[in-house]
């Protein structure tokens, strides 16, 4: 299977594979600790199950969105048949580049007051 490489290529991400690198941003992470940090982002709203988040770490390491790490915590702290992954540079890019993409969609819905500005306009209903 071949490795994309251009950032066209991946672009736009769906809303799991975007959660998904944007828990992979600040740390590596396994399957579930990913599975958390996505229930976290989102307070419960996207909770990946086990063939969501499998198929979708498979499609991102062939588009070479993440790699899988060789580092390893002490086993006596962790599981030795977990895989961590982390962010490739090409990841870093995709998730910059549809980070932008939603904020300038968010943009053109508040310019349209279909949404508020912050939390108090969302509150008293203001759009």
């Amino acid at each position: 299977m071949s490795r994309t490489q251009s950032l066209q290529d991946v672009l736009p991400l769906t809303q799991p594979v975007f959660h998904m690198l944007l828990a992979l941003a600040g740390e590596e992470r396994h399957g579930y600790g990913i599975m958390q940090d996505v229930r976290e982002q989102t307070n419960g709203a996207l909770q990946l199950g086990p063939g969501t988040l499998y198929g979708c770490l498979k499609r991102m390491l062939a588009a070479a969105l993440i790699e899988e790490s060789d580092e390893r915590p002490d086993p006596a702290l962790d599981d030795q048949r977990r895989r961590y992954y982390r962010m490739t540079e090409l990841g870093q890019r995709a998730a910059r580049a549809e980070a932008q993409r939603l904020a300038s969609a968010v943009a053109a819905a508040r310019a349209r007051r279909l949404v508020g500005r912050g939390k108090a306009g969302m509150a008293e209903g203001k759009a």
